[in-house]
């Protein structure tokens, strides 16, 4: 199995390489709305977690991918496969974590990092607010095992927010509903019972903290929290309303991230 095929990995446009990740029950054309402001002057490379999208289910190894290291492995062999010269990684929601520790693996291959939605954390614990507490995510992952399409009808809306775009809350919807369900529901317990608090302060790369204000997956408090946490990040609040601001509000996620890229 070729990694081109394993992945669906598309390649647009012609310069420096950014690579894009999609967040948990997505893939790669949640970024169209912003891949051709940077197709212009990049190579834009994207691709699909494997269990997600267009990507070989086959290759879905419960073990690998039963921490976020299985993903951040993938994302090293993408770009050393993809090209010589170092990558900007932007990553969304649980991806942005999976970047992370990628970036921490092998700064090397890496110029900067950019965080949309990030959460490293989503369970609360003593000062720290994730979001849920540890109830909450036992009762999410109980009700995704049981009905994981009902849980992904009641759900997603809530995740898109954009409460005056109903199509982008049937699109999230339907992506979810198209996810392989076994799979989803092992992914969605390694991403919300992780923690990754501790990698942060490791990070030594250029990283731009995407935030939306009102965000039911990644509160405001998780944005500020991880900023604090990596040394010399950047942090940038988009007037949002919902965990995608990509596709919600990409005029404003798209000045943010070309400034920073600019920038560098």
């Amino acid at each position: 199995m070729t990694l081109q095929r394993k992945h669906n990995i598309n390649v647009l446009g012609e310069g420096p390489a950014i690579v894009l990740l999609h967040g948990f029950g997505c893939d790669q054309n949640m970024w169209r709305l912003v891949v051709p402001a940077f197709a212009r002057n990049h190579t834009v490379i994207l691709y699909d977690l494997v269990g997600s999208g267009q990507s070989e289910l086959a290759a879905y190894d419960h073990e690998k991918y039963g921490t976020l290291h299985g993903h951040a492995d993938d994302l090293l062999d993408i770009v050393r496969s993809m090209t010589t010269e170092p990558v900007t990684v932007i990553g969304h929601s649980v991806s942005a974590m999976i970047a992370l520790l990628a970036v921490n693996k092998a700064p090397e291959l890496f110029t900067a990092q950019v965080m949309v939605g990030p959460s490293a954390c989503y369970i609360d614990d003593g000062d720290y607010r994730g979001g849920f507490s540890r109830a909450d995510i036992d009762e999410l992952l109980e009700t995704m095992e049981g009905n994981y399409l009902g849980w992904s009808s009641a759900v997603a809306p809530q995740i898109m927010g954009a409460p005056d775009r109903p199509d982008l809350r049937e699109e999230l919807t339907n992506s979810f509903c198209r996810t392989d369900p076994d799979i989803a529901k092992h992914f969605a317990r390694v991403t919300f019972l992780s923690d990754h608090r501790a990698d942060l302060a490791h990070c030594r790369l250029p990283t731009l903290i995407l935030q939306c204000t009102d965000d039911f997956v990644a509160p405001v408090e998780v944005g500020e929290y991880i900023h604090r946490a990596i040394p010399g990040s950047e942090y940038v609040l988009i007037e949002n309303t919902g965990h995608c601001p990509h596709l919600s509000a990409p005029d404003a996620s798209v000045a943010a991230i070309r400034r920073f890229v600019q920038r560098g």
